[in-house]
């Protein structure tokens, strides 16, 4: 087998080009053996008459690949095994049967020998491990494909700068940074076979997938990124109490090393120890969603990879007996993967939550237009028949209750609603797709420490509170609005008898009947226009106010037919003119 950097072997120098090509030469011909076995029954079987073989085997050749690229990406290690857990997200794109089979791949792999481990390390920091650490635990606390975790202590003089001592030191793994480069050569000379297949271009960017997952892939592999992502993470929360992360030793980090203080607490899903130490699950469960939430809709840097490796629950004690901070906080770790949330998706976001929230479908597929995600050309009649559905049947239900449906009904149902999405000229791009994906570990996880937990009981408060701020918003601008126009209107008469006396003074000398009709015909345009803006302003103002405050609200609806009915007899019985 060949020897790879995720199983721990460091190729020698003389044979580090010939294993870098053996490389390659297995991750391309994986993928064209797969090519060949796709022109042959989705294009060569269909030709022939025989169309009827390959719709019977699709599901189960879909999963023979899924599971032939499994066991390549565990054996093969560095940036293959992200790939696979890139593609299990791929929803929108794949079949259930290659995602479904892929969705459980895990980043982790066999540990490298420490002294390798160490050889890196001392390289990047330009001293040896005992001049830098007071100690340092050869036993990594976790081992990935990109990089392995060891416990460790600073040194007195680094310990004084901080203030605190112990730490956790990330470590890439020994010529990791070519490995990526590989893996993504490959990835890319792949994508341009898929885009000349002209089954798969239509459905599906080949080559910008493969971009942005670089992109992704790149900025994991630069600790330097991470460290910046860490402190963003930590200034955003800094006001919240009941959030933590880790500081960064910035004097001992650097792109292949990072230094972060030690934070291990008890693990979120945890949940003998959470009891133990007095803390109830089902109320981190429901803190949990709102800092997610906050996340998304306040901050715009999402932690995407909550999984309960990275999330710790903390005690904390009062510093004061007076004083009363939250009796735990929530700690994150590893700021690897970040998901930013541009102020155009945020806002097609914050549509799609009050959607969400109303259960209204065919809002959530607005909502999908602004965000980008449907073509202005999709049919999306069955999609909003699907979601219909999807909230009568199951809208109202907790986890528990959901327990109690019949799995076939699940399974029906899914499979139905997959094929809707799938037949849609729809692509997730990345950043969105990690926001899905941080989502979703959200929803599992909390439904995991509370089995009653209702994920719209998560998101119905925030709604409210969206819809309370785009109300007050649109009746905001109408109002101002009709201000606007009605400081117009005042100065008006006092600008046509300017206009009218000067030419009554003759200071101008043209025909001044048809110009005073004229601008009596623009003044009562003008009036109306005002009446008009007012009368809109008023109704939507008070239709927005009616469910916080009924007496205002329907004060402002009754007044409001004040304007509309000066704007109708205004322009029935308004002074007419010859033209």
């Amino acid at each position: 087998m060949t020897p790879s950097v995720a199983d721990g072997a460091r190729p020698t120098a003389a044979g580090d080009e010939r294993a870098r090509r053996s490389r390659s030469r297995r991750i391309l011909g994986f993928a064209a053996r797969q090519l060949i076995q796709l022109w042959w029954f989705e294009l060569a079987l269909p030709k022939l008459g025989l169309g009827g073989i390959a719709e019977r085997t699709r599901a189960a050749r879909m999963q023979r690949l899924a599971s032939r690229f499994r066991g390549l990406a565990v054996e093969l290690g560095g940036l293959m095994i992200k790939v696979g857990q890139f593609l299990s997200s791929r929803l929108d794109v794949l079949p259930p049967e290659i995602t479904s089979e892929l969705e459980g791949l895990q980043d982790e792999v066999p540990a490298v020998a420490f002294p390798e481990i160490r050889a890196v390390a001392e390289q990047e920091l330009g001293a040896p491990l005992g001049a830098v650490y007071a100690a340092f635990d050869e036993t990594p606390v976790a081992a990935a494909s990109l990089g392995q975790a060891h416990r460790a202590r600073l040194a007195a003089p680094d310990t004084e700068d901080a203030g605190f001592a112990e730490v956790v030191v990330k470590v890439q793994r020994p010529g990791i940074d070519r490995i990526v480069a590989v893996d993504l050569s490959a990835l890319r000379r792949i994508a341009g076979w898929l885009r000349r297949v002209r089954i798969v271009a239509d459905r599906v960017d080949a080559p910008a997938l493969v971009e942005e997952f670089a992109t992704t892939s790149l900025e994991e592999i630069d600790y330097l990124h991470e460290a910046a992502n860490a402190e963003r993470f930590a200034e955003s929360f800094a006001a919240e109490p009941r959030v933590d992360a880790p500081a960064v030793v910035w004097a001992r980090t650097t792109r292949r090393v990072l230094t972060l203080e030690d934070v291990t607490a008890i693990k979120i899903n945890d949940t003998v120890a959470l009891r133990a130490a007095g803390i109830d699950p089902s109320d981190v469960a429901r803190v949990f969603a709102e800092i997610m939430f906050d996340q998304v809709f306040t901050h715009g840097f999402v932690h995407a990879d909550p999984h309960p490796g990275n999330l710790f629950v903390t005690p904390v004690s009062p510093a004061t007996p007076d004083a009363a901070p939250p009796a735990w906080r929530l700690t994150f770790v590893d700021f690897g993967m970040m998901a930013e949330v541009p102020a155009e998706l945020r806002s097609g976001l914050r549509t799609l939550v009050i959607a969400v929230a109303a259960r209204d479908g065919r809002g959530m597929i607005e909502a999908a237009r602004e965000i980008g995600v449907l073509l202005p050309s999709a049919d999306t009649g069955e999609l909003e028949r699907a979601l219909s559905q999807l909230f009568e049947r199951f809208g109202g239900m907790g986890f528990a209750q959901l327990k109690d449906v019949d799995p076939r009904e699940f399974r029906e149902f899914g499979a139905e609603f997959g094929d809707v999405v799938r037949s849609l000229p729809l692509q997730l791009p990345e950043h969105l797709l990690l926001l899905i994906r941080a989502m979703a570990l959200t929803s599992g996880m909390c439904s995991g420490l509370d089995p009653e937990f209702n994920v719209w009981d998560a998101v119905e408060p925030y709604a409210s509170q969206l819809l309370r701020e785009e109300g007050s918003g649109v009746a905001r601008g109408f109002l101002d609005q009709a201000m606007s126009s009605a400081g117009i209107l005042w100065g008006m008469p006092q600008r046509l008898d300017s206009v009218v006396s000067k030419i009554e003074q003759g200071r101008l000398s043209f025909d001044t009947s048809r110009l005073e009709r004229r601008l009596d015909r623009l003044e009562g345009v003008a009036r109306r226009v005002v009446s008009a803006v007012l009368f809109a302003a008023l109704l939507i103002g008070g239709a927005v106010l009616v469910a916080s405050n009924p007496a205002l609200g329907w004060t402002l609806v009754g007044l409001s037919a004040l304007p509309l009915l000066h704007a109708l007899l205004a322009g029935l019985f308004g002074r007419r003119g010859p033209r």
